[in-house]
């Protein structure tokens, strides 16, 4: 079965006629009208009615009022309307209209409309970005993934002016993402990761290379180690590259590193306890963000240079897995002892770190990876983890963070903590052991900042972001698509 998806669709007169339901904003009690003359006529007329007596803002003020209905962020009251065409108004509180209360009242609509085939007009929404910001959680909150696909879903239009285009294309990068994280784990490997870039990215100006076999990854010392565990889904570096057609400025080199692996069982360092295990489809939720922003990216039309690389692999426990005690040497000729096989996520972003910076010469380095239990316990559910030294790039990214919802966190990189990685066999470790200094997350980037060189870099830790554990706001239970949103802001504004 073909699987559908939430849309968002320009507002138009035949829209407003076709609608199903009709989203109408409430604050502090009181229902407001702020759609122009086209939908207050409508109101007025006998196509929405109830009981055959049409509607007026304070009419439907006395219905909020009945409802005890205050105005506060993401209440809703369905009213069964009588009509040619609409079947229901949504009373929705929408707070103070600020971003968030704006995107809990949009989730509030989405979740109700889930599963259905219904049009929805909704008159919510403030201005520029705050518009795109409840028009992204009407859709993202609908949202729904099936093993066998699925049938039915809503399709949105704002009465506001917004880019409904662009709004649309990140929708799609972010849909993309998390489709591509809730499939399961016997489904997707590499391989299947190749080829779902090659059929995301069939229609835009991209390049793909999938680098595999022993030749090709002979200088990848982490990503064989980690992915040699699944001898007969072996691993990969999916690299993509997009460039703008534009030839109005010089365009910077952006590379986007990201965590794949398919599934991780922590290898011989395997998980404890059992249930930690269970959903670790996610783990390559880094990668498929970055699948997800460069199909943005490329259906914008952003003017720039973007290389992507995927660095995939499973995480088995099976005859070919590394051991702890094993010294691998990386791409770049640096050499890390393994301590702990379930710290894998940095070895094979240690080989992709180090391509980018030989081989593409990046003007900005990214990684994005769910990397460490240290970043959840740290940040929770609601912002990334971000690392760097630029204090004015991680600027823009807190700024962007805010305008597109994925929040970012700027941590520190100390440096003290450094000498936790010291091996005596080999250059490092690849986790902090002795003496312990904890900050998980701070020495993971501190491991992973000496593979970045002197680039521009800057590491998002998504563990906690990444994957939602409950069915609430704007995402599922399951893979969010984290990311996707933050890099279209910046590499828009770039």
């Amino acid at each position: 079965m073909p699987t559908q998806r939430p849309q968002l669709v320009p507002f138009t007169a035949r829209f407003l006629n076709g609608a199903d339901v009709l989203a109408l904003p409430v604050v502090d009690g009181v229902v407001i009208f702020e759609g122009g003359s086209e939908i207050k006529d409508f109101l007025k007329s006998g196509k929405s009615a109830i009981g055959g007596v049409s509607l007026s803002a304070k009419e439907l003020t006395g219905m909020a009022a009945s409802y005890n209905l205050t105005g506060k962020a993401g209440e809703l009251i369905e009213i069964p309307v009588t009509s040619r065409s609409i079947s229901s108004i949504f009373l929705v509180g929408v707070g103070s209209n600020s971003r968030s209360d704006l995107v809990k009242a949009g989730s509030a609509i989405g979740r109700k409309l889930r599963g259905t085939s219904k049009k929805c007009l909704s008159l919510c929404g403030g201005r520029g970005e705050l518009t795109r910001a409840h028009a992204l959680s009407l859709a993202l909150s609908a949202y729904q993934w099936k093993i066998n696909g699925v049938a039915l879903a809503p399709t949105f239009a704002l009465a506001r002016k917004y880019d409904h285009i662009a709004a649309q294309e990140i929708l799609a990068g972010v849909l993309l993402t998390r489709d591509l994280i809730h499939t399961p784990a016997n489904i997707k490997s590499p391989q299947w990761m190749a080829s779902q870039a090659k059929k995301a990215l069939a229609k835009y100006p991209v390049e793909i290379t999938v680098h595999q076999g022993a030749k090709s990854l002979s200088r990848f010392g982490g990503l064989r180690a980690v992915g040699n565990s699944s001898p007969k889904r072996p691993p990969a570096m999916i690299e993509i590259s997009y460039r703008s057609t534009s030839r109005s400025k010089k365009s910077p080199h952006v590379v986007l590193v990201g965590k794949g692996i398919m599934f991780d069982t922590g290898g011989v360092s395997l998980k404890r306890p059992y249930e930690n295990m269970v959903a670790m489809k996610s783990d390559m939720a880094g990668a498929a963000a970055i699948l997800g922003t460069i199909r943005a990216a490329a259906a914008l039309g952003v003017n720039c240079r973007i290389t992507g690389l995927l660095m995939c692999a499973e995480n088995l426990l099976s005859a070919t897995s590394q051991r702890p005690s094993d010294v691998i040497t990386h791409f770049d000729g640096q050499t890390v002892e393994v301590i702990d096989t379930d710290a894998e996520g940095r070895l094979v972003l240690a080989d992709g770190l180090g391509y980018a910076v030989e081989k593409l010469k990046p003007d900005y380095l990214i990684d994005l990876a769910t990397l460490t239990g240290a970043a959840t316990l740290g940040l929770s559910r609601h912002y990334a983890a971000m690392y760097t030294r630029d204090n004015s790039l991680a600027k823009k990214f807190s700024q962007a963070g805010e305008s597109s919802g994925d929040r970012v966190w700027h941590m520190p990189l100390v440096d003290d903590y450094a000498e936790s990685l010291r091996s005596g066999v080999a250059d490092f470790k690849n986790i902090a052991e002795k003496p312990s200094v904890g900050g998980g997350s701070i020495t993971a980037a501190l491991f992973l900042e000496k593979f970045a060189r002197d680039s521009r870099w800057v590491h998002f830790d998504i563990a906690g972001v990444g994957r939602s554990d409950s069915d609430s706001g704007e995402n599922p239970k399951g893979g969010t698509g984290f990311g996707v949103r933050l890099l279209v802001d910046w590499l828009t504004n770039l």
